[in-house]
């Protein structure tokens, strides 16, 4: 038993290729199946060899197709022709059709040398499979199979129809439009497709691995964690890791989108895919080849084009019911007026007959168009966004951003750089005139301090524990024992035997109230008046003093927040930090409403607010401890993904650079993908709708109905396809057009 995965040629709109499930379910020796339009991909689990697989495939009008022979995107151009070309005649079942065509063109001219209509007529029907292999053979099998009346039945009903009236020129010139129409569909799909494995051409296959004194090229696979590797100036790194030995400049744009090159030396970490500079480096292995951080994106991008957004959903639901009733209401079109009104069935010479204007109207009965625009629509907008390093976990996610009426940010580490540092840490028995830390009781204050902040991963922890290794103290004391989190208040634990503590002015107000000294808590609040962060510490008898530390506001931050408000969006801030330091972050930043002092279940509730206020919200923090918010809002996004693996997991959307600008573009890309795909609903509809009038009325010729039905697929997957061009000039224009059409 073994599990293989096949990559399907032709695999085009998954109302076409509803066949292939069943077909292969009813197989002896197949234990699970997984098909994957959006991947063009069939995951087989049982006993079945290659060549099982291709040759049922063939038989449903399908092929298997070797991914690696695929024409990679070298340029912008959806459809290079040159390459259209060499992909057609690449299809096995052209040496199949193109006799049949070739016969069923001569037998056009066969009534010229006195063969009998009926004979012509079951001559040309039984070229019609010959011709149309790929069409009948999977139009049958759905039927047959339950997968319901798709466009190659209707397709093949309409060509054996054009024959029985007459028309098998007609039948002729469908059948071969709809071959090239389905070529250059799966063409175009294709190259859609690989657009994803550009990002695993990037990580390079091999590495230069360093064995004792002696270097090694091996397999990228192969590398262990704290294995060595050498990268050379200009090479990408094949792997992620630490930095051993070396200084150099680094492009991450491959990953974060980031344009500025990021210096690197001893210690830093390095990601796969990204491009060194001009220095040679020593980078030891942190992550295997299958763990790095260009796979990782590649498995979310990839998990992200099958996690369905509501359109998605709705067409799919609309396809299963707009085919069944339009091949009624062309059956009623045939029936009635020959039945009731007596019109004519059959073709006459001043005009169509109303079998004609039936199998016009078939031609308009497939959903394909509507079908294959949305998830090529999402596949490119997600890919895009993916390389400017803004990850969607799906498409659904995608339509979230667009729709969302507010925005709501953690501070520390969202608004702010999240590296504070202690501004000041005054004892309450300091015995130094400078401050600072001068005397010893200050410090012996700070070490018990960094004794409860050891295992703390928030900023403000690690400033404490920074300032303390500064002032050589961080050893002073052991690492608190049973420490833990007062949600969100501060830290607590067993220091020397008693439950120390290091928290907020509102922690001890409400458990030590009564023994605070005045001029600490005078202290305490003259330094929030100035905007600072403070932290009370206790040694489980008194107070010891008092901590205060001070973060930055991003570069960044400022112009994001002014992009958001200019898109529609309500800016909110909600923070565990005292009134004081968010009042002041606020009016720095202009947002429209801030929350402050709020515990983990307060953020939560207020996010329920603002959902009341306002509809659909965003909460936006750096995916470590704001999961819980993030988990609640309509959509949450994660910053800094490229340098931690749990960011990757935890957020709706992540940020690979630890980047707020990657926002905007990520709201406009949503907005611009989901008018891409409300255009692709009206052009699918008003094209059909046209044609159906048209069909009804008799002027139509089938090949015309299908010359139409082929257009707007084609119309609608390039127009879906803009996606993958949308660049940040593009979406300043975007949005600079909303903006003009709003007013």
């Amino acid at each position: 038993m073994s599990t293989s995965t096949y990559h399907i040629r032709g695999l085009d709109c998954r109302d076409c290729a509803a066949v292939i499930e069943p077909a292969f379910k009813e197989l002896p020796g197949v234990e699970n199946l997984e098909l994957d339009f959006t991947r063009g991909t069939l995951k087989l689990t049982g006993n079945l060899s290659e060549a099982d697989v291709r040759q049922r495939l063939r038989r449903l009008g399908f092929d298997l197709l070797d991914p690696e022979t695929l024409e990679a995107p070298k340029s912008s151009k959806v459809i290079d022709f040159s390459g259209f070309w060499r992909y057609f005649w690449q299809m096995p079942e052209l040496k199949l059709i193109l006799p049949g065509f070739a016969l069923l063109f001569l037998s056009l001219f066969a009534g010229r040398f006195g063969l009998q209509q009926p004979w012509l007529m079951l001559i040309q029907i039984l070229l019609l499979p010959l011709a149309g292999w790929p069409v009948f053979s999977n139009g049958i099998q759905s039927l047959f199979q339950g997968a319901g009346l798709n466009m190659n039945f209707l397709m093949s009903a309409a060509s054996v129809g054009a024959v029985v009236i007459g028309e098998a020129h007609e039948a002729l010139i469908m059948l071969v439009l709809f071959t090239l129409s389905e070529s250059l569909e799966g063409y175009i799909n294709d190259k859609a497709r690989k657009v994803l494995s550009e990002f695993a051409d990037l990580a390079p296959k091999e590495a230069l691995r360093l064995e004792g004194e002696d270097e090694r090229l091996v397999p990228v696979d192969s590398l262990a964690v704290n294995d060595v590797v050498i990268v050379r100036p200009g090479e990408r790194f094949p792997i992620d890791g630490r930095v051993l030995a070396g200084t150099s400049e680094v492009n991450q744009a491959p990953i974060t989108g980031e344009s500025r090159l990021v210096p690197k030396t001893v210690g830093d970490e390095v990601l796969s895919s990204t491009v060194n500079g001009q220095g040679t480096l020593r980078v030891a292995v942190t992550r295997l080849a299958a763990d790095n951080t260009i796979n990782r994106i590649i498995e979310l991008v990839t998990q992200a084009q099958s996690t369905k957004a509501k359109q998605e959903k709705f067409i799919e639901r609309f396809a299963r019911i707009y085919t069944p009733i339009v091949v009624a209401i062309a059956v009623l079109v045939v029936a009635v007026p020959v039945l009731f009104l007596g019109q004519p069935l059959w073709n006459t010479p001043s005009a169509y007959g109303w079998l004609h204007r039936g199998l016009s109207l078939l031609m308009v009965g497939c959903p394909c168009a509507l079908v294959i625009s949305t998830p090529i629509t999402l596949i490119s907008a997600l890919t895009r966004a993916a390389r400017e390093g803004v990850i969607f976990k799906g498409g659904v996610y995608l339509e979230n951003l667009s729709t969302a009426k507010a925005i709501a940010f953690d501070k520390t580490g969202t608004l702010t750089l999240g590296k504070p540092s202690v501004q000041e840490f005054i004892a309450v028995d300091c015995t130094g005139n400078q401050g600072q830390g001068a005397c010893e009781s200050c410090k012996d204050m700070l070490a018990l301090a960094s004794s409860l902040e050891q295992h703390s991963t928030h900023p403000l922890g690690q400033a404490v524990l920074a300032e303390a290794k500064a002032h050589g103290v961080e050893a002073r004391y052991a690492p608190a024992e049973n420490a833990r989190n007062r949600d969100g208040l501060g830290q607590e634990g067993y220091v020397n035997g008693k439950l120390a503590a290091v928290g907020s002015l509102k922690l001890f107000l409400d458990e030590h109230g009564d023994h605070l000294p005045e001029d600490v808590v005078e202290k305490t609040v003259a330094a929030q008046a100035e905007g600072k962060t403070t932290m009370l510490v206790c040694d489980g008898e008194r107070v010891r003093g008092y901590l205060a530390v001070e973060d930055s506001l991003r570069n960044e931050a400022p112009a994001v927040l002014r992009g958001l408000q200019a898109q529609g969006l309500q800016t909110i801030m909600l923070t565990g930090d005292n009134q004081e330091v968010a009042r002041k972050v606020a009016a720095a930043l202009a947002l429209n409403d801030m929350q402050a002092e709020l515990l983990p279940e307060e953020k939560l509730k207020a996010l329920d607010g603002l959902r009341e206020r306002f509809g659909k919200v965003i909460m936006v923090g750096d995916g470590i401890n704001d999961s819980p918010a993030l988990a609640r809002a309509d959509l949450g996004v994660a910053m800094g993904g490229a340098s931690n693996a749990q960011v990757l997991e935890t957020a709706d959307l992540v940020l690979m650079n630890d980047d707020l600008s990657r926002l905007p573009y990520a709201l406009r890309l949503s907005r611009f993908t989901n008018a891409l795909i409300r255009q692709n609903i009206v052009i699918s509809l008003g094209v059909k709708a046209l044609v159906a009038v048209l069909a009804v009325l008799g002027l139509t010729p089938l090949w015309v109905a299908i010359l139409a039905d082929i257009g707007v697929s084609l119309a609608v997957t390039l127009n879906g396809m803009r996606a993958i061009n949308f660049t940040p000039q593009k979406a300043e224009a975007f949005q600079a057009a909303a903006a003009a059409a709003a007013s």
